[in-house]
């Protein structure tokens, strides 16, 4: 091996344990978890919707919605209507995660599942909002060869292999 490959190894190496991406997944990366933040953001609230919504089991529902909950993803709140009854809601963190949601689900739309009868649109228009881009500070999409690394605590650049 190169000095130079060894070099942006070693590079590669430490950056990836600062990275946020692990962490990330760790709490939302899961099938079931990542399908109930999907029912949140379409408005689920209730325990019992998500076990119909999604047909999954009760124990790992629970579960789930408590790992959730730790991870400030959505926040447990008595139902005003029936004390007995939680209601499920999303954070701002949560609500921030409709982004990776909606990217995910065009991804799916383009590699896996074909187009969907149903999309996400603006309340206002009634439009489809507009696929989800990795852009530049001036606006421009950008495509995975336009990109790089750049280490803002001392300007260095590491180059993306």
């Amino acid at each position: 091996m190169s000095a130079t490959t060894s070099t942006d190894i070693d590079a590669f190496k430490a950056a990836a344990l600062r990275c946020p991406l692990p962490p990330a997944i760790e709490l939302i990366g899961e099938r079931w978890s990542f399908l109930i933040l999907r029912g949140a953001l379409n408005g689920l609230k209730h325990f019992e919707e998500y076990q119909a919504g999604l047909g999954i089991a009760r124990n790992i529902l629970s579960n789930r919605l408590s790992r959730l909950v730790a991870g400030d993803i959505l926040e447990r709140a008595p139902d005003p209507d029936d004390k007995r009854r939680v209601i499920y809601s999303l954070t701002p963190k949560g609500e921030a995660l409709l982004p990776v949601v909606l990217a995910l689900r065009q991804w799916g739309e383009d590699w896996g599942h074909g187009r969907q009868e149903i999309v996400l649109a603006d309340s206002r228009h009634g439009k489809p909002v507009k696929r989800i881009t990795v852009q530049s500070a001036d606006g421009r999409d950008l495509g995975i060869h336009d990109l790089m690394w750049l280490d803002q605590s001392n300007g260095a650049t590491m180059r993306r292999t």
